[in-house]
């Protein structure tokens, strides 16, 4: 699917039949400790046989000097690789805002020219993570935060012919809450970055979050996620793709049938579990309003699982990137020979 094709496709289409195969792609912060460039990166997706590359953070791209974006965009097409880009949160109120680099609708302004230099449809960006769920502020009151800023940019990316697709991320917001997000924002032009680990984050079954947000996605972050009863709760833990037991080969299946012709980018990160204190009452003060029915899909995975060993500690941070990279190549096998994506 081309920029005009994607430009002019409803989000409401992601849920009609269509013959439009997903496309493979790679967010890289799969591949974040291997200190390669944009173009290292892009030569090393192509080996992959990625067709599309999800410069996920500025640091990726190296900058957003437009003579380097062209060069960047140029290279990208000498490969046959459509690119997409992003940024990192967009809610003035959250802990993970860095007011140093400007204001939310400028950082946002900012990254709408560079998409457009580059060729990116999109501009990923994502409110904030687990810990804004509790403090101060309600997770209603970022949501609402973040629509501010969305609508007061609204004009500009619509008229440079782009979305934003809003990531559930880190366990910042359930599905129903992104899904409210997109809506009061407008879904003329916010989507959604469709993440398949995070749900498990905020106590949320993977494939209802593919459910209730596909009709928006704009593009994915794939990977593999096992989760399992312990003494203090929920363990969860990040895994390659196929190691997890969140049923990777059924929700991809699904997701070609909802979402067909968006990206289907590995997000490759694997962790030891964390574990997630159910049984401590002021664990419950960032989950009041998560219906009962919604937890116990999630418990449902939780009863299926084993636990699962906690990755090998690496010898050094030398040993850390070439496992990082083993990882990555591990999902990518899966996606191809298995997956058959």
């Amino acid at each position: 699917m081309d920029r005009r094709t994607f430009l002019a496709t409803p989000l409401a289409a992601a849920t009609a039949p269509a013959a439009a195969p997903v496309r493979f792609g790679v967010d890289l912060f799969s591949v974040r400790s291997q200190g390669w460039n944009a173009f290292q990166h892009l030569d090393q997706c192509a080996r992959w046989k990625a067709k599309v590359v999800h410069f996920s953070e500025i640091r990726f791209l190296g900058g957003l000097e437009e003579d380097h974006l062209k060069r960047v965009r140029a290279h990208a097409e000498k490969l046959g690789i459509e690119l997409e880009i992003g940024m990192r949160s967009v809610c003035p109120s959250s802990k993970a805002f860095d007011i140093t680099q400007g204001t939310a609708e400028q950082q946002i302004l900012d990254m709408v020219r560079a998409a457009r230099t580059i060729g990116s449809p999109i501009v990923r960006a994502f409110l904030g993570t687990m810990a804004d769920r509790a403090g101060p502020v309600p997770i209603e009151g970022h949501i609402r935060n973040t629509v501010k800023v969305l609508r007061a940019v609204r004009s500009q990316v619509l008229d440079a012919g782009l979305r934003i697709a809003i990531e559930n991320h880190a366990g910042d917001m359930q599905a129903r809450e992104l899904k409210t997000l997109i809506e009061e924002a407008g879904p003329d032009f916010v989507g959604a970055c469709l993440d398949s680990g995070n749900p498990l984050w905020a106590l949320e079954d993977p494939h209802l979050t593919l459910e209730t947000l596909a009709p928006y996605v704009l593009t994915s972050h794939v990977r593999d996620t096992a989760a399992w009863r312990v003494p203090d709760g929920i363990a969860v833990a990040w895994t390659r793709l196929g190691e997890g037991n969140v049923g990777i080969r059924e929700y991809t299946r699904r997701f070609q049938e909802l979402c067909p012709g968006r990206a289907y980018s590995l997000e490759t990160i694997v962790t030891g579990p964390r574990v997630l204190k159910i049984y401590e009452p002021r664990f419950w003060d960032a989950y009041r309003r998560t219906p009962a029915w919604e937890f116990a899909r999630f418990l449902a995975i939780a009863e299926s699982g084993k636990p699962l060993p906690s990755p090998p500690r690496p010898a050094d941070k030398q040993a850390a990137v070439r496992q990082e990279l083993e990882d990555m190549e591990a999902s990518v096998r899966f996606s191809h020979e298995v997956l058959g994506i």
